[in-house]
């Protein structure tokens, strides 16, 4: 019979079948016999508390050392006594002497307990300990005889009992919903999901290091909007009971940015959270992080030129190179990056060329033969969006800005001088992913209102993604904005590309989840 895994909810045990659980009978056995551990360590718990050796109740542990550091520096440690914290991740009982290797932030590492070396008393009571404790070790560095770098345990201190056993074979656990649900389990048994969130932890700074050796300034911004502004999306809507009014978590960080822009901050970005109350998906999760940075008198040419080194720069400093396999594509991120206008896009992939139709009505008929589906209402520029979304977007697999979108998609964008149907915007593509979006930021306060005004009949007609009238960011508009030039990047998709990281929830610790019944 397989072992199976116990999982915990709302204090029921919960067992997850192994591949050779084939029949119901085989299966409640398994939870017997998992209540049966469950019994076992909570009896050998209270025969510690009994004893006067409750492991709750010691408060702190002093470590000299780290796994991966003893490792790494055996030459000089040798010999050395060393004090290091872990969890059992495996046993060996052999009579006199036992094997044991342990777990912390940093790695693994091998302990070698003899009765001789750490008193029989304590020695038996080391053999009571099971896998998934914490123990506080103390001893000397050696290389046993087969060559693994050890410790030899002169001192070994129960610093928390588990009550629940650790999965033996994490492969055996087949239901990814219960790795997201229960990430703590997930990362202690599988090494590269926390090398993951390391590399993830360490991509951020590395973008807070670029952008601050560049002059920019670090900021924060309100979390709680009165008004939902700066992106297309959909508001979560809380209620604040003093001010007896509705607020919006945040669905971008923009406006208020740009206020300090309008204030006299001429580079500013923001990292955090964002709220959108819409699908969820591999790529899509209700709250996740991004960055947000503005530069002052600079275009979306200049915006363009700081994403490619940016992205290019943190990845080389990284990883080592600028070349990334995601889901075995090779994506060669140095720059420079390919540039292209939607419109050029659309007729190199589609072969429609929509520079040379004037009418809604020609452009509707030539995306409707290249079978997308276009509402009656569609505006020139729409149907040039919808074309794009659909057949181009997947196929740019190397790194490509796409540039100059149709205004009624970018209604915080400049037009362009040439074409004022078009904006001085971008995004920018990898492996047929959108990755981030850029702007020459609008700062005519009259045109900006217009634009919010178009918005706001879209959500009078039921477009609930349409922007809301932000008239306090009008105002700061009429003190005046610089030109500037905008850039927000999902930072999750960054680390899903910098990971080669299937789904969103694999790059964010605790991913939104629907609760269990």
């Amino acid at each position: 019979m397989g072992v199976a895994v116990l999982f915990r909810k709302k204090g029921e045990y919960i067992v997850s079948q192994t591949k050779d659980e084939h029949s119901r009978n085989e299966a409640v056995q398994a939870e017997e016999n998992l209540r049966e551990i469950l019994q076992i360590r909570r009896d050998k718990l209270a025969k510690l508390q009994e004893e006067g050796s409750n492991p709750y109740e010691i408060t702190s542990f002093h470590t000299s050392h780290y796994s991966e550091y003893i490792l790494e520096h055996f030459e000089e440690l040798e010999g050395y006594r060393v004090t290091l914290a872990g969890r059992i991740m495996s046993k060996r009982i052999m009579g006199k002497a036992s094997f044991a290797h342990i777990l912390d932030s940093k790695g693994q590492i091998q302990l070698y307990v003899q009765v001789n070396e750490l008193g029989k008393e304590a020695y038996d009571t080391f053999k009571t300990y099971d896998m998934g404790d914490i123990i506080g070790v103390t001893g000397e560095v050696f290389r046993t005889h087969k060559g693994e770098i050890s410790i030899r345990a002169s001192e070994i201190t129960l610093l928390s009992k588990s009550l629940q056993p650790l999965p033996e074979k994490w492969h055996g656990l087949k239901d990814q919903d219960l790795r997201y649900r229960q990430r703590y389990v997930d990362m202690i048994v599988n090494p590269d999901v926390r090398h993951t969130f390391i590399l993830r932890s360490r991509i951020i700074q590395e973008i807070r290091r670029y952008l601050d050796e560049r002059g920019f300034l670090e900021v924060e911004t309100p979390v709680l909007h009165t008004t939902a502004g700066g992106a297309a999306a959909r508001p979560f809507i809380t209620h604040h009971n003093t001010l007896d009014m509705d607020m919006y978590l945040r669905i971008a960080t923009e406006l208020h940015l740009k206020r300090l822009v309008v204030g006299g901050f001429d580079k500013v970005y923001e990292i955090g959270r964002i709220f959108r109350n819409e699908g969820m998906s591999i790529q899509h999760n209700p709250e996740f992080t991004t960055i947000e940075l503005y530069q002052a008198f600079a275009d979306y040419h200049d915006i363009m030129k700081l994403t490619e080194d940016m992205i290019s720069t943190v990845t080389q400093n990284l990883l080592g190179t600028n070349t990334v396999n995601y889901q075995a594509v090779e994506v060669k991120l140095a720059a420079p990056w390919a540039r292209i206008s939607m419109i050029d896009a659309v007729k190199q992939y589609t072969g429609i060329d929509m520079s040379v139709m004037e009418s809604s009505e020609e452009a509707s008929q030539a995306a409707k033969a290249a079978g997308i589906t276009i509402e009656d209402k569609a505006s020139w520029g729409e149907i040039l969006f919808a074309v794009f979304d659909e057949k181009v977007e997947e196929q740019l697999v190397q790194p490509t800005f796409i540039m100059d979108y149709p205004i009624e998609v970018s209604p915080l964008a400049k037009k362009k001088k040439d074409d004022p149907r078009l904006t001085e915007r971008f995004e920018f593509f990898i492996a047929g992913r959108e990755y981030g979006n850029a702007f020459s930021e609008l700062n005519d306060p009259i045109d900006q209102k217009e634009r919010f005004m178009d918005q706001v009949r879209q959500r009078a007609e039921g477009n609930e993604e349409a922007e809301m009238m932000d008239e306090d960011f009008i105002n700061a508009l009429e003190i005046g904005m610089p030109p500037t030039g905008g850039l927000g990047i999902g930072i999750d998709r960054l680390v899903m590309l910098l990971t080669d990281s299937h789904s969103i929830r694999d790059v964010i610790l605790f991913p939104t989840m629907k609760p269990k019944e």
